[in-house]
């Protein structure tokens, strides 16, 4: 009984790869294949935890009832505090004559 010659094999191997549209790896060069065709998580994640209901999309949900949102309205005093004793975002540039970056390119 004769041997099969092993470019012979390879060759077959390569067809076969072809024919079933796998992956020809013969130097088993670790590609990540396996991950690549493992389904999505996130869906199935995204369906088992429930949307959770914040202040801001209860008062958006529409009807008259609405509810304070403390953290917000927290939020918005630091930020009005923080402008009076001048720590606030700088105010926006109208024209690119008042930009700031402007005046620095000479």
């Amino acid at each position: 009984m004769a041997a099969i010659a092993p470019a012979r094999l390879a060759a077959l191997t390569r067809m076969r790869c072809e024919i079933f549209q796998t992956a020809y790896n013969p130097t088993s060069v670790r590609t990540g294949a396996k991950y690549l065709r493992a389904r999505l998580r996130g869906p199935s994640m995204i369906q088992y935890y429930p949307d959770e209901l914040s202040v801001a999309r209860f008062n958006r949900m529409g009807g008259d009832f609405k509810i304070q949102d403390w953290d917000e309205y927290q939020r918005l005093s630091d930020v009005e505090e923080k402008k009076r004793r001048g720590k606030g975002a700088p105010k926006k540039a109208k024209s690119p004559a008042e930009s700031r970056r402007q005046s620095r390119k000479r």
